[in-house]
């Protein structure tokens, strides 16, 4: 994915939430450049997610997991169980993004601490020296600003040294900002076109979520990286939901439940 972003490509995610490793190494040899685990929301456990992230090493696609916001001794773990970047939440400042690259990278360009027996560094197998370096220069690091306050001040987070890329959180955006899910709002349209300025005006990249191909296409043309698109639950509700809908047209099956056929939140990111 690094490579990508060095050469001008954009890259394509998917976020996964099932805890399943085998959609993790099908993803992976699909040829995806990027998987995203939210471990601030759901329940994986650092252990489970290391099961994840060894699944997407079978062809290289790059892992970012996402701790809460605060977790930064959580975050390392991360790093050493096999992520390759850091998605840190609701980042209010350049301070706190200043300390998200303090534990995310080794001196001198932070103050992480070393182990050097986990995956990151191949199990002991990676001399340590060769290893820091190595890890200095791979490990990658996108702040997420979720609110207005943060937002103004994107210019200042992603002048950090150590921070590759900011990325906007359009749902707690959207709460915090009283509009809900109204992902086309005008108020987040601009939000998004902050982000890109941003990183336009310090030479950084941002990183972003799409609602459709289209959508990705847009925020690629205004010069995103990195964009997620979808993820496996979004996936297999779709599939169900057409399903349910063949068969109920064609079949005169009947379901026993029934809900709102409309796209959820996470389909029209």
């Amino acid at each position: 994915m690094l490579e990508n972003i060095k050469q001008g490509r954009p890259s394509l995610g998917v976020t996964l939430h099932l805890q399943d490793p085998t959609i993790c190494e099908l993803v992976s040899l699909m040829g995806f450049d990027a998987v995203w685990l939210d471990l601030e929301h759901h329940n994986h456990s650092v252990e489970t997610a290391a099961s994840l992230m060894r699944a997407a090493r079978i062809n290289h696609t790059d892992v970012i997991a996402r701790p809460g916001k605060g977790e930064f001794m959580r975050m390392s773990r991360m790093l050493e169980v096999g992520a390759n970047g850091i998605m840190y939440p609701r980042c209010d400042s350049a301070a706190e993004a200043r300390e998200v690259v303090k534990w995310a990278k080794y001196a001198p360009m932070g103050a992480r601490g070393f182990d050097g027996s986990g995956a990151d560094a191949n199990f002991l197998l990676t001399p340590m020296k060769e290893y820091i370096r190595h890890s200095n220069a791979n490990t990658f690091v996108i702040i997420q600003v979720e609110e207005p306050q943060a937002l103004s001040q994107a210019d200042e987070i992603l002048a950090i040294p150590g921070v590759d890329m900011l990325m906007l959180g359009p749902a707690d955006y959207s709460v915090i900002t009283g509009i809900p899910g109204e992902f086309g709002h005008a108020s987040l349209k601009e939000a998004v076109e902050k982000v890109a300025q941003a990183a336009k005006r310090v030479g950084k990249h941002w990183a972003t979520t799409s609602g459709s191909l289209e959508q990705a296409k847009q925020f690629i043309g205004m010069g995103a990286s990195l964009v997620f698109h979808g993820c496996d639950l979004v996936f297999v509700k779709q599939g169900l939901d057409a399903l349910r809908t063949s068969a109920a047209s064609q079949l005169g099956v009947k379901f026993k439940t029934e809900y709102s056929t409309g796209k959820s939140y996470l389909e029209t990111l």
